[in-house]
């Protein structure tokens, strides 16, 4: 982002500001993984103090899309126990399909030393192949670093061009030098699958050659944004992008992730987005020269339908203490509450509503979602003068956030203390551009109660990937549902 368009974002968030602020509205703080930039601050700010952390619950979500099953690191171990002996039927699936799996390995073009690694299969006899967009992810954002080679269970080895991308979904279509024997069928119709059918998942696990998993179809996952099918049984890493089919080929799903605190809890793409993405690679004369202004077209395309989606319905308030907080309780976002006294001095009530699912986009950077944090800080023993310097620590402005991602500008921050119809606080608002991808924001908005000496309601919004309209949208209505009960 240029210094113009950073001066015209400055300006433009300083007078949204002020026109929420007189209409008795107000943005709230945005993301946890923005890093501290000026803050323009409106008034004195509370008394620093020693630094003291507040407890916040930690909350078991299902890892993104993209991030499982992670490849792992130089001395990272997996503790999801080996795939289990399989079974004469498996074994006899496995060796019809084995000539149409491959690994696929991200390699850094200077050296040619591998970065990550992945599964994929080829489609029919064409030589196309399927894969996860995570699996690929470095080759589309940076192609002038990342390069891609395929190799499949004879050892043969070739490079891999990628044709399309469908970052919503986690999938991608690629090309190799190759063609299938036909074995793993793409249908073009949906596949209908029973409650407890038996499915085969097969790829390459952490990188120690290829398998094939036992397991069942149990559902639909109901707390993700787009459709994950649950697959009862074990997806290792490294076999992200392998395909889950029925006893006769036919794909199903895709490998995309599982649940790290789960026993062989695991979820595939439906084949269905398979379907549409082939379709699209059918119709293109050619590959996008540059896979940066595509992802950032999906990206767009799918804040849209979530900001919509989430503030179809007014925010539901709940009551801590003497405050209404507001929070969104839906199939996609879920909320966990806490408790926890420091003996006599202070307590602290902790509420989180974290979305259930993000869209990856790489392995620094994952969008698409919403998370709200309160706490309600409450002070025993403490005077007023520590308290505030307390609640001053809690608030953390002066640190807000830590990342480095180069793939955003620096924050640029506000603090304003305003009204709400029932309520004065002090409010920082943080907003940050995405560099390659034109048009995307993350805001943060941090607020706390300024009305009571001994206690504070310190609240949390942070919203990524959305355009600067939406962050708007969703910070003004967060922000004008705080209050107090209204004595009838």
């Amino acid at each position: 982002m240029n210094r113009a368009s950073l001066a015209r974002l400055s300006a433009l968030l300083i007078v949204c500001l002020a026109l929420g602020a007189a209409a008795d509205l107000f943005t709230q703080p945005a993301l946890a993984q923005t890093s501290a930039g000026p803050v323009a601050r409106g008034a004195l700010a509370a008394p620093a103090a020693a630094n003291v952390a507040a407890p916040v619950p930690q909350i078991a979500v299902d890892t993104p899309p993209a991030a499982t099953p992670t490849e792992l690191i130089p001395g990272e171990v997996d503790t999801q126990d080996a795939l289990p002996q399989p079974s004469s039927a498996a074994q006899d699936l496995y060796e019809s399909a084995r000539g149409d799996l491959l690994q696929i390995r991200m390699l850094l073009k200077n050296g040619r030393t591998q970065s990550t690694v992945g599964s994929g299969f080829l489609v029919g006899t064409s030589n196309l192949a399927l894969t996860n967009y995570h699996v690929v992810s470095q080759m589309a954002l940076d192609p002038a670093i990342y390069t891609a080679e395929y190799i499949d269970t004879d050892g043969n080895t070739g490079p891999v061009e990628l044709l399309a991308v469908d970052v919503l979904h986690d999938l991608a279509v690629v090309r190799i030098n190759r063609n299938g024997s036909g074995f793993f069928k793409v249908p073009e119709q949906k596949v209908k699958l029973r409650q407890g059918q038996p499915l085969y998942s097969l790829g390459n696990p952490l990188d120690l050659g290829f398998a094939i998993s036992e397991g069942a179809y149990n559902g639909v996952l109901k707390r993700s944004f787009y459709d994950r099918l649950i697959f009862s049984g074990p997806i290792n890493s490294g076999m992200s992008g392998g395909p889950s089919v029925t006893a006769s080929g036919t794909v199903a799903g895709i490998n995309v992730s599982r649940r790290r605190d789960g026993e062989s809890v695991s979820f595939l793409v439906p084949v269905l987005y398979a379907q549409e993405l082939l379709r699209k690679v059918a119709q293109q004369a050619a590959p996008p020269p540059d896979f940066n202004p595509l992802i950032g077209k999906q990206l767009l395309a799918h804040q849209a339908g979530m900001v919509d989606r989430l503030l179809e319905e007014p925010l539901t308030l709940k009551g801590m203490g003497p405050y209404l907080v507001p929070v969104r309780e839906s199939g996609q976002v879920r909320c966990w509450g806490r408790s926890n006294s420091r003996g006599a001095a202070y307590a602290v009530d902790a509420m989180s509503c974290v979305m259930q699912s993000a869209v990856f986009v790489s392995d620094v950077q994952q969008t698409g979602n919403v998370s709200m944090t309160h706490r309600y800080i409450r002070s025993g023993t403490m005077d007023p003068m520590r308290f505030a310097a307390l609640a001053s620590d809690i608030f953390q402005v002066d640190n807000l956030g830590s990342t480095g991602d180069p793939r955003l500008t620096k924050p640029f921050c506000t603090e304003r203390f305003v009204h709400t119809r029932t309520l004065p606080l002090r409010a920082v608002t943080c907003v940050r551009a995405y560099r390659k991808f034109e048009g995307l924001y993350n805001f943060t908005l941090l607020t706390a109660s300024t009305d009571a000496s001994q206690a504070s309601l310190q609240s949390r919004l942070d919203v990524s990937g959305v355009s600067y309209e939406n962050g708007m949208r969703v910070t003004r209505a967060y922000l004008g549902a705080f209050g107090r009960p209204v004595r009838k």
